[in-house]
């Protein structure tokens, strides 16, 4: 895991100290299935089971890199998968912050749900639901973040988000979208980024 670490430093990719170390406290090992082990840390994204996949390395950095996740923060989590994100997010959101993690996948649910009961964060909830709605009664979040392409920014994620907070998501089609990168800086106004070239598992409503 520290070699993976050190190369998405040496590609200009991971740069924060503080996702450098939820990193290296997630070893992504443990968040893929039985016979990958061996692909655990390739720059790849693997299989996971149900047409889903854990989320390239490279692509994971980047998008924590442009969250700018912060302690103390409440952070949505759409598509948690096998739970690697939530986990590194749960790091960094410390006892102060939490994380919910959605998931719409039953089967998909039960692999992440497991692999994060192992590593025994106290900071996150899951639930086994659509992420497209949000989680309004959990709102207003610091941050959210979507690993599956969306047609659009779902509105309801917008209005979840306090002012100067942050979403990053991947819109447009599942192999070719782009990461949109969300700031909120007032009650209907957004500053937004895009990031061309990406390939996403599609969002499930």
């Amino acid at each position: 895991m520290r070699e993976l670490v050190e190369s998405l430093k040496q590609a200009g990719v991971l740069k924060t100290p503080r996702i450098i170390f939820a990193f290296l406290a997630n070893d992504r090992k443990k968040f893929v299935p039985a016979g990958f082990e061996a692909d655990a840390y390739v720059d790849a994204p693997l299989p996971i089971g149900e047409g889903q996949t854990i989320s390239q390395p490279y692509t994971v950095a980047f998008m924590m890199e442009l969250l700018d996740p912060q302690p103390g923060q409440k952070i949505l989590d759409i598509g948690f998968g096998s739970g690697w994100t939530a986990g590194i997010l749960a790091h960094i959101a410390g006892e102060q912050g939490k994380v919910w993690g959605l998931e719409v996948v039953p089967e998909v649910f039960e692999f992440g749900k497991s692999n994060l009961k192992k590593l025994e964060y106290k900071n996150i909830e899951l639930r086994n639901q659509s992420g497209w709605e949000g989680l309004p009664e959990a709102a207003p979040f610091d941050r959210i973040i979507a690993s599956a392409a969306a047609p659009a920014i779902p509105k309801s994620l917008k209005q979840q988000l306090v002012v100067g907070g942050k979403i990053v998501i991947p819109v447009g089609t599942a192999y070719d979208c782009s990461i949109k990168h969300l700031t909120k800086t007032g009650k209907d106004s957004f500053e937004e980024e895009s990031f061309p070239g990406f390939a996403f598992v599609p969002f499930v409503k």
